[in-house]
């Protein structure tokens, strides 16, 4: 590798202080930081610990007074309700200060917690920035979480004050939130001290435990100036999505989260102000936080919000035709919207009706995209397909491609080399360094770089246990993978999801890659089973192309001996069976903690963030010990 990406790479490694002090200067500060990084709290990591800015300044007012006021700012599309609404920057600070100043009127101020349940609707982003207007913490919550999701949230973030819809619309169907949150309420120790219901068209909530409407809650409220914070304040609680129990509350800070929300957006994606970028994700995620709302909108953007699903609202080109609309010219998804795409339209025939011309990268991440997968949405929009590899931890990318600085030659199944402010390992289990191509645990060495969570919220000691003891100076991501003689880092599975055939380590990551390189495979799933003789063995779920007509036998037969011709019988692929769906969260990660469990006959608890609980009944004959 050489170029300017490597000398980027190289001073941000060798001269962090340096590299991240010029960084800062793409965000405006009240008070510019004089110390850039303080590593006293180590493992955690305090950047610019002395500047003080506004976070929603930065994402709103400062385009708006720089003159470029009249630029669409956030474009909301939602098929599902047949609505369209844009905003210019003006309109976004005008409406985003208003809804501060009705928050600041129910006694909201810096500090207080606010819990967002909330659908894809403009108001949730108004409520994003609001906050962060204020110096107030918002933490937001999936739209649909079930109640007893919610009173985690709500007993651990300790909110004042939370704002919700009265449902939110799915292509298949209406979701009242009301009932849900009566519940969370009923459930939560904590006593929150005002609730206001954002009413919409297609089902109005009953409003009778001293609720506030939307309407009321914002008119006549005072437009809210921005409120000076210290960079190491805190922006925003997310929790992790799965979690079981107490929840763990990741925090963003103000100072670090914008520095490397702005940076990104160039450096990685390749966008720069003017702009039109489409994230289709969800606020509830951090990719919604980080790509939809905050990164964009401090680069001065146009970003869409989308409200809908990558197939059926109304069909599986509903991507193509928001390309075509607005102009997008990045976009950015999960690998699992581009395989129900597959699924449902294999040859790109709805593709056709588009002109998707303006568009120049594709981004993916969210779980490991397979190459078959990102070949066939390469073909079909003619523009490269990046894969991105991050977390919910991370806040950022910490590998990729810079599109916005060099783009280096693709690698199937790679996620290239690690961005700026990364520096990514791979160890054995004993913590030694594995040999250069072997399969080992992903670690990033500390300190880590801006924007990168410093604690969970209300619970440092389980950040320090649960990430940073198992390989001490390193961060541990719970992945596994590895890194090839040309630096290209793979990440291949959660390391929960190394199989061990016979003392062989099988990256769950690489079965699946061949399975989805078979013509009739839309997606798949594969996990590691218990067996008496070898230890474990895989078992593949596939689901086939919308339109196959052939046997499923037939088919699970092909993909059995494909991986015996390109792996050999090294993997002991015997098992394959043909599913209609796999289990997933709304998130789009599949659930294969309770695949693997319903195969070893192991009991399992069900996560609130599921998607279909009918998909668990549908495969559970399949897989179940006596069927294997």
């Amino acid at each position: 590798m050489a170029g300017e990406a490597e000398a980027l790479r190289g001073r941000a490694m060798t001269d962090p202080e340096g590299f991240w002090r010029e960084a800062a200067h793409l965000i405006d500060w009240y008070e510019a930081p004089k110390t850039v990084l303080d590593t006293r709290l180590a493992p955690a990591t305090q950047w610019f610990p002395d500047g003080v800015l506004n976070t929603c300044y930065n994402a709103v007012d400062r385009h708006f007074l720089a003159g470029r006021g009249d630029q669409r700012a956030i474009c909301y599309d939602s098929p599902v309700s047949d609505t369209k609404r844009s905003f210019t920057y003006t309109q976004l600070r005008d409406e985003v200060a208003r809804v501060a100043g009705a928050l600041k009127r129910l006694g909201v101020g810096k500090g207080d917690r606010v819990l967002i349940y909330m659908p894809m609707v403009p108001e949730a982003a108004f409520a994003m920035l609001a906050c962060a207007r204020l110096g107030a913490v918002h933490s937001v919550v999936f739209g649909g979480f079930s109640g007893a999701e919610l009173s985690t949230r709500i007993d651990d973030s300790g909110c004042k004050v939370i704002l919700t819809a009265s449902c939110g619309i799915e292509p298949t169907r209406l979701v009242e939130y009301k009932p849900m949150l009566d519940e969370g309420r009923r459930l939560a120790e904590h006593r929150v001290e005002h609730v206001v219901v954002l009413q919409r068209d297609q089902h109005l909530a009953i409003l009778d435990n001293g609720e506030i409407d939307w309407a009321a809650f914002v008119e006549g409220a005072e437009p809210a100036a921005c409120v000076p914070v210290a960079s190491t304040d805190p922006l925003y609680i997310l929790y992790t999505s799965g979690t079981t129990g107490k929840p763990k509350g990741v925090v963003r800070d103000n100072g670090g989260h914008a520095v490397i929300a702005r940076l990104t957006m160039e450096q990685v994606y390749g966008r720069r102000p003017g702009d039109v970028w489409f994230t289709a994700s969800d606020i509830g995620w951090v990719v919604g936080h980080s790509y939809i709302i905050y990164a964009p909108l401090l680069t001065g953007l146009t970003t869409i919000m989308y409200e809908g699903k990558p197939v059926g609202t109304p069909d599986a080109g509903a991507f193509w035709r928001i390309m075509e609309e607005y102009g997008v010219q990045g976009m950015f998804t999960a690998p699992t919207a581009m395989r129900a795409i597959r699924q449902q339209d294999p040859e790109g025939k709805l593709k056709a009706r588009y002109d998707t011309s303006a568009l120049e990268h594709q981004f993916l991440a969210g779980e490991r995209s397979d190459p078959p997968t990102s070949d066939w949405t390469s073909a079909l929009l003619g523009v490269p397909v990046i894969d991105n590899w991050w977390q919910t931890e991370t806040g950022s990318p910490m590998c990729s491609n810079l599109m916005g600085v060099e783009a280096l030659p693709m690698k199937a199944g790679s996620v290239t080399h690690a961005c700026c402010g990364w520096d990514i390992r791979v160890l054995g289990d004993d913590g030694q360094p594995v040999p250069v191509g072997e399969i080992g645990n992903i670690v990033a060495k500390l300190p880590l770089p801006p924007g990168a969570f410093a604690t969970l919220w209300n619970n440092h000691e389980r950040y320090v246990s649960a990430y940073m003891e198992a390989f001490p100076g390193y961060y541990q991501t719970g992945d596994a993978g590895l890194i090839d003689a040309d630096g290209y880092v793979h990440i291949m599975a959660r390391t929960d999801d190394v199989i061990n055939v016979a003392g062989h380590r099988l990256s769950t990551g690489q079965l699946e890659e061949i399975l989805t390189g078979h013509q009739d495979v839309a997606e798949c799933a594969v996990v590691g089973v218990a067996d008496a003789l070898k230890g474990q063995l895989p078992l593949g779920l596939v689901v086939l192309n919308a339109g196959c007509a052939r046997a499923e036998a037939e088919v699970a037969a092909e993909v059995i001996a494909l991986v015996r011709e390109k792996l050999g019988p090294v993997a002991a692929f015997k098992n394959a069976r043909v599913v209609e769906k796999l289990p997933k969260t709304r998130s789009g990660k599949i659930l294969r903690a309770i695949i693997r469990a319903m195969a070893d006959g192991q009991p399992y608890t069900v996560p609130g963030t599921i998607e279909d609980m009918g998909v668990l009944d549908q495969i559970k004959p399949l897989i179940e010990p006596n069927s294997l």
